[in-house]
């Protein structure tokens, strides 16, 4: 089978190509690296089931020239800008990176014949919901983020192309995603300034901010599971772990594993820890749960992982 992951040298695509490659799919990467890496895919350089293409999906031409030659069987989705923060400075980045880059995977799908899509999608279209536990038929959707509200945007797309074109597409709303190559996010940011200053430590808002988090491994294993026979039309699924972490235990769990002591934490103030921070989320996993899928790591667990797996 024929795949192409759009945004592969991205954290969570990386990851996935990994596993697709171990289960003998032939993986085309598209990739402009303006969040991914290289470094994130120099492990498959060699793999003949592997093939790189240094473009910008914005660039329409390119993207149909490779659907064209490349024959694709189906399309995992992964590129977008997921730091939040950047684009709160700019939102003309979610405009290109995360809305832009899904209608033209969509269109050169639609004049290829490719039917089945992945989409990686966001607990961000909920928007601030003050805790309340949202399922996949909450609304309203009011997202507060430029993310949260293009990503809300790229599944108005994907609802419309797919019914208009039969195509079969599978989305995942996820929130915090960490593990390997992960390259921003509070763990992140965390570890960066320990490293250069290991006695003290500034952590945005109150340090009460409560959302659950996924390790990456839990997510990709998901999205394979999902992936092998998406029904026609549009699915669903919230997809996370059932526990949550606060940021104060995330600075915690990050000391301890960093073998430090003492360190003085300093709160900045206030609920959120930036403008279109969401402070507090709860997830109904219903649905995915009795899909016949569960998270293998508690949110606390995925983190101290993480955590060891950048030491």
């Amino acid at each position: 089978m024929n795949v192409l992951v759009a945004g592969g040298a991205g954290f969570i695509g990386s990851n996935l190509i990994e596993k697709l490659l171990s289960l003998g799919s032939k993986v085309i990467c598209i990739d402009n690296f303006f969040i991914g890496t290289k470094k994130n895919i120099e492990q498959f350089k060699e793999n003949p089931n592997f093939v790189f293409y240094e473009e910008n999906l914005c660039d329409r031409a390119k993207l149909d020239e490779i659907f064209k030659l490349e024959k694709i069987d189906i399309v995992y989705h992964m590129a977008a800008n997921s730091d939040i923060q950047a684009s709160a400075k700019n939102p003309e980045i979610e405009y290109l990176n995360t809305y832009t880059t899904t209608f033209n995977i969509l269109e050169c799908m639609r004049v290829n014949g490719v039917k089945n899509l992945f989409f990686c999608s966001t607990s961000a279209v909920y928007g601030d919901a003050q805790g309340e536990e949202v399922n996949e038929l909450f609304s309203p959707l009011a997202p507060i983020s430029y993310y949260g509200a293009c990503k809300l945007g790229c599944e108005a797309l994907i609802s419309a192309f797919s019914y208009m074109n039969d195509f079969h597409s599978m989305v995942f709303r996820f929130p915090n995603v960490i593990g390997p190559h992960l390259t921003h996010g509070v763990i992140f940011d965390f570890m960066k300034k320990l490293h250069k200053d290991p006695t003290h430590l500034q952590i945005l808002g109150d340090g009460n901010q409560c959302k659950p988090y996924l390790h990456v491994y839990d997510l990709v294993d998901c999205i394979l599971k999902f992936s092998k026979d998406i029904p026609e039309g549009v699915t669903i699924y919230n997809v996370g772990g059932t526990t949550q972490s606060t940021v104060k235990s995330i600075a915690e769990i990050v000391c301890k594993e960093m073998g430090l002591k003492n360190v003085k934490f300093e709160f900045t103030g206030g609920r959120g820890g930036w403008k279109g921070d969401v402070p507090v989320f709860a997830y109904n996993l219903d649905k995915i749960h009795k899909a016949g899928w569960k998270a293998s790591m508690t949110s606390d667990e995925a983190v101290a992982l993480t955590v060891k797996e950048a030491l």
